[in-house]
């Protein structure tokens, strides 16, 4: 429960004037009147302090000293306690709720010597009317009461302190995961791809007897590894950069240049491509990277001579495919399809892999054009095998 506080120049005012309005007409009954000297000069003790509130938030010991001082002086003037406590009691409240609890039982107490001094004095020689117990009781309930309200208020604070720094956390730790997985996912695709190729072309060279063959793999496994180098660089220079852009430039656009380096390896690759709306910049890249991947499993796995690629719009999504006439079994376990369906689940797509229909192997993303980003962790749409 937070603690009840005034607020404002306005909500200030209205509570000195309320508190010195109670205050002087309290005196007026008490004394029947202002009609002497005492009772014009506690007059002017009681204004003196209801004004004082004014500054309580911003001096609060100090606005509790010179309550202090008022309840005394009023007693010495009057020779009684009266309305001058709700002075005090405001400022003693104050206090507390500021965090001087030690400060405030002081004056509390000192108050209450005040208070039983003027209270106990009557020329007459009858002894005191027991207000002072009255006063003693009423300011322990304040320190008390306000105490636990702000102890209640300093816990809530702390718990909604604590669980800010917790969903903070939480949230740092889901950007740290969605962004490990996308650094992943993107160094296997630069790396995968290119060095698969080099492998393939590596393995030919050795096995080939034909010299001008040879060469021809040796050239290819040049450029694979020079556009490796070159993907590679400006994905650390995009880790590098403190304000690095949302999504990559690569997307389709660098789709005949795929083609024709995972040509080089032997692969007769036909594109049909519908047209469609520019791509959003995120679905233009995980399009990329699923052809890119899709090629290179077919390069190392699949002993297929062809492989077709198919973009087409359809509705609200875009269908990426990559479909090959190899043996349709799965290669070995990795991390590349895994890597397919955590960037269409991204996005909110699907994915499918497995044999396709008419033999070989085929890979299917749809990917919405308006993509609704899945949490790190989530389940994934994913069907058929691993590669």
């Amino acid at each position: 429960m937070a603690s009840a506080r005034w607020h404002g120049p306005a909500a200030n005012t209205a509570l000195v004037l309320a508190v010195g309005l109670v205050a002087v007409v309290g005196l007026v009954v008490q004394s029947h009147g202002v009609d002497t000297a005492a009772d014009r000069a506690a007059l002017l003790v009681v204004l003196a302090a209801a004004g004082a509130l004014g500054l309580r938030r911003r001096y609060p010991v100090a606005v509790g000293l010179v309550a202090l001082a008022a309840v005394g002086a009023y007693g010495a003037l009057l020779h009684r306690p009266g309305p001058i406590m709700l002075v005090f009691v405001v400022a003693l409240y104050t206090v507390v709720d500021e965090g001087h609890l030690a400060v405030a039982i002081g004056l509390g107490f000192a108050s209450v010597v005040a208070f039983a001094a003027a209270d106990g004095f009557d020329p007459t020689g009858n002894t005191g009317n027991g207000a002072t117990l009255l006063h003693a009781g009423w300011l322990v309930a304040v320190i008390a009461g306000v105490t636990r309200n702000r102890r209640a208020y300093l816990a809530e604070v702390r718990a909604r302190t604590l669980a800010a720094e917790q969903r903070a956390g939480e949230e740092a730790r889901r950007r740290a995961t969605e962004e490990r997985l996308r650094i992943a996912r993107d160094l296997h695709d630069v790396l995968g791809h290119h060095l698969s190729l080099i492998n393939v072309q590596a393995s030919a060279a050795l096995h080939r007897p034909d010299p001008a063959r040879s060469e021809q793999a040796l050239v290819a496994i040049k450029q694979a590894s020079k556009e490796t180098l070159h993907e590679l660089r400006a994905a650390l220079d995009t880790l590098r950069q403190e304000d690095a852009p949302a999504a990559p430039a690569t997307g389709l656009n660098h789709l005949y240049e795929l083609v024709a380096t995972a040509g080089r390896s032997g692969l007769a690759i036909r594109t049909e491509l519908v047209e469609t709306s520019p791509l959003p910049p995120q679905v233009d890249l995980a399009a990329y990277r699923i052809v890119q991947e899709a090629l290179t499993n077919v390069t190392r796995h699949a002993g297929a001579g062809s492989a077709v690629i198919r973009v087409r719009p359809d509705g609200d999504d875009v269908l990426v495919e990559v479909e090959d006439d190899g043996s349709g079994v799965p290669g070995p376990a990795g991390n590349g399809i895994r890597g397919m369906g955590e960037r269409v689940r991204a996005l909110g797509g699907a994915l499918e892999a497995g044999p396709g229909p008419g033999g070989g192997f085929l890979v299917r993303a749809r990917l919405p054009l308006r993509p609704t980003p899945v949490p790190a962790g989530a389940p994934a749409a994913l069907s058929g095998g691993a590669a």
